[in-house]
């Protein structure tokens, strides 16, 4: 059964998704100006997208509710309204949710693909408890030597990975050791974040952000690496991580990470940017947001130490699985003592864990209060060269 609803879309039933065919020249809320689906009461509209949004947990099924968003006006504004923020509902859906903090009871599971002859890295959301699975896209890496230091860029496209690239959203930087790591976001992420004046600022090259946000790099992390915990080649290294742009009481419960709740791009001229209004989710302009000013301390992490293994022989982490390779790229993070507070149970959570799985294959799960796009900086350095650490 088809619902016809005008002669430039059509909707099919089985998944109650809506798709548009635009006319050249012609934006698609004109052609949705007259249509019936346009014009469906909200209550009726509210309760249809509710249902969608509720039933669709997974990747590929979940782009039917990006879909929905792609209808017309009326219909992206509810479904903005409806997707909730990574933190509350685990999910990730529309772009900026790699910008935003994951949920706080549990990993979210994610995995790293290496490509060693292009130097690039591509991390993807896992969509089975397999280890190995082909996984929804959710952002790609690149790295860049230089002569003093080594660049990552990363990008939305799996494919445009250039600093002038349109969907370019942050950077990470090492020292000419590689045991010292600065990540970058090319969006403010709280009033008061430190902008980089330097070469470096031109991130986004002459495709640059929305006027309302000064353009630029903004540094969100520093990552510091120091010998090995056990010496030469035995047990993790030694991480250091302090979030710049995530306050310590964030672990706490009830605690609070800033939200950015849109990419805020202007007019790239480029074919390959992405439109602001698919970056953007209502839901998640939340008190938590970019406005507020860091007036604390910042979130410090390390690497949790491991346990010596009397039948194995050797120091272990416990993965729960999800590592099967022993490797010294290979850690966990927690949060550190150094933020201030009482060792508690929060300290002993993991946040971030990260471990290989095959020659060019890696697991990173994450919680709140990093985001994707924070975790793959992380664990985009324990790949780097560490000279002075190895």
């Amino acid at each position: 059964m088809k619902w016809g609803y005008g002669s430039k879309s059509r909707c099919r039933h089985s998944s109650v998704v809506a798709v548009a065919e635009e006319t050249e020249g012609i934006e698609i809320d004109e052609v949705f100006i007259e249509s019936y689906w346009a014009n469906l009461p909200s209550e009726l509209l509210r309760e249809v997208l509710v249902r969608i949004e509720d039933t669709e947990s997974k990747w590929p099924l979940r782009k039917n509710v990006v879909s929905c968003a792609g209808v017309c006006r009326s219909w992206r504004d509810i479904m903005k309204e409806l997707v909730k923020t990574p933190e509350v509902s685990g999910k990730l859906t529309f772009p900026i949710s790699v910008k935003q903090p994951g949920p706080r009871d549990t990993l979210l599971q994610c995995f790293i693909k290496r490509n060693q002859a292009t130097q690039t890295y591509h991390l993807y959301l896992s969509l089975t408890q397999a280890l190995a699975d082909d996984g929804k896209f959710l952002l790609a890496a690149r790295k860049y030597r230089r002569p003093t230091c080594t660049d990552y860029t990363i990008s939305l496209d799996a494919d445009e990975m250039s600093k002038g690239g349109g969907t370019c959203i942050g950077k990470l930087r090492s020292n000419f050791l590689g045991t010292k790591f600065t990540v970058y976001d090319s969006i403010l992420p709280y009033a008061g974040a430190k902008l980089v004046k330097s070469r470096s600022t031109r991130l986004v090259g002459s495709k640059q952000m929305n006027p309302r946000v000064p353009g630029g790099t903004y540094e969100v992390a520093h990552i510091s690496y120091e010998l090995n915990v056990l010496g030469a080649s035995r047990g993790p290294r030694r991480m250091h991580c302090v979030m710049d742009a995530i306050p310590a009481s964030a672990i706490k419960p009830g605690g609070i990470a800033p939200t950015q709740a849109d990419f805020l791009m202007g007019n790239t001229g480029s074919g390959s940017s992405l439109p602001s209004r698919c970056l953007r989710s209502k839901s998640s302009r939340s008190s938590s947001g970019p406005i507020e000013t860091q007036r604390e301390g910042s979130l410090v992490l390390k690497n949790k130490a491991p346990r010596w293994h009397e039948q194995l022989q050797c120091w272990c982490l416990n993965f729960h699985g999800r590592v099967t390779v022993a490797s010294v790229k290979n850690f966990q993070l927690v949060a550190s003592p150094e933020n201030g507070m009482v060792a508690g149970p929060e300290h002993e959570k993991v946040i971030l864990q990260f471990g290989k799985v095959g020659k060019d294959m890696f697991t990173m799960d994450y919680r709140y209060p990093l985001s994707a796009f924070q975790a793959f900086s992380i664990c985009l350095s324990s790949f780097d060269t560490k000279i002075a650490c190895e």
